[in-house]
């Protein structure tokens, strides 16, 4: 990575300078890879009474049957406290749970104990939620278009207001690197550049900076696949070569075959590369099965889940194949990537770009519509 001292690039904490710490659900099962499972379990609680429906919920300091709070922004769930709640279950949307791992989610603010609220107010098909992954090995920064759940780093929205609208980055930063006006070029350069340390080393040489900016926003198609589906080469996609059972418990690769094994189904060709993939200091793939196959505790709403291996997870599993192995050969292109002179932190004080102003560290007013508050009055903010 680039050739300067850690000192010299300045970090990503002062480009990006708004973060909001990432959601926290303060119970497992209102979120779930299978969207139906969500449903079933809304409608286990909502028929469930007194006590019983205490227990299922799984309450928290933060969180009771009893505990009265406002609409999540941008979804029509109810404010009425959830010891009288009924009806049907609000309609699940798709979270970043963890690493390259999409579920769904029952989007009702009375189920998460800290929703952060900010996220979900400028969040739109414009918006770009960059995610710090703190633990090697593994990229340092993923992107995605869904609301991100994985911890424990901090989260920094493309934008700070809904429509692509107020670059979350530091005053007067693109003005003065004078490559490119558009803010998804300075995210792509960041993906390529960032270091583990997540400072930003910035280059003036404008040649490096669109091979770097090009190399980002690959892994940006690849990280929000927002586009066409990603695919290898031909004759190196991934398919189904043996059936998988009703309900896989084992994983297993062979390296030489370059085959996925789950009980007696195999996948291939599978390549080294997206077996050994990491992200947030854990092995993709395997996070993502052992999250599909773990036993929940009987009794619980978390309980309610498949009882056979849906069709769509075999479909997920291989476009994941697809994308840990494209992700993987761009890694290693960014990484060969140096910056030898570099924009310091040291000029951009000295131009004013830093320290940046107190407000851009906080949240937009962004509200033009009124927010439904505890019990159905309208939230002031």
């Amino acid at each position: 990575m680039p050739s300067v001292t850690p000192d010299d690039a300045p970090p990503l904490a002062d480009l990006m300078p708004w973060s909001v710490a990432p959601p926290r659900l303060g119970r497992g099962w209102p979120t779930d890879p299978d969207a139906a499972s969500l449903k079933a379990r809304w409608d286990a609680l909502v028929r469930a009474e007194g006590p019983h429906r205490e227990a299922l919920f799984e309450p928290t300091r933060s969180r009771t049957l009893h505990t009265a709070v406002g609409q999540l922004p941008g979804h029509p769930g109810g404010t009425e406290k959830l010891v009288r709640a009924s009806g049907p279950c609000p309609e699940p949307v798709r979270v970043l749970a963890a690493p390259f791992d999409e579920h769904w989610l029952i989007p009702d603010h009375r189920l998460i104990d800290a929703a952060r609220p900010e996220l979900w107010r400028v969040a739109d098909e414009r918006q770009v939620f960059v995610v710090e992954t703190p633990s090697p090995p593994g990229p340092p920064l993923l992107a995605t278009s869904l609301i991100p759940l994985a911890r424990p780093g901090r989260v920094r929205p493309l934008y700070r207001r809904p429509g692509g609208a107020e670059p979350n980055l530091a005053p007067g930063l693109l003005a003065h690197l004078g490559h490119s006006p558009d803010p998804v070029d300075f995210l792509a350069w960041t993906l390529t550049a960032v270091r583990p340390d997540l400072t930003v080393p910035l280059t003036r040489d404008p040649e490096l900076w669109a091979r770097g900016v090009e190399l980002g926003r690959r892994v940006l198609w690849l990280l929000r696949r927002d586009g066409d589906r990603p695919r290898l080469p031909g004759g190196r996609r991934p398919y189904v070569r043996a059936p998988l059972p009703s309900r896989p418990l084992t994983l297993h690769y062979d390296r030489d075959e370059e085959t996925l094994h789950l009980d007696g189904g195999r996948v291939s060709p599978v390549p080294p590369a997206a077996w050994d993939f990491t992200a947030g200091g854990v092995r993709v793939l395997e996070q993502w099965f052992a999250t599909r196959t773990a036993e929940p505790e009987p009794g619980t709403l978390a309980a309610i889940r498949p009882t056979t291996w849906p069709q769509a997870w075999t479909s997920e599993l291989l476009e994941l194949i697809t994308v840990s192995a494209l992700f993987a050969q761009a890694r290693a292109q960014q990484e060969a990537l140096t910056v030898p002179d570099t924009i310091t932190a040291k000029e951009l004080r000295a131009a004013g770009v830093l320290p940046v102003p107190d407000p851009a560290r906080h949240p937009a007013t962004v509200l033009d519509h009124h927010e439904e508050g505890p019990e159905g009055q309208f939230a002031l903010i």
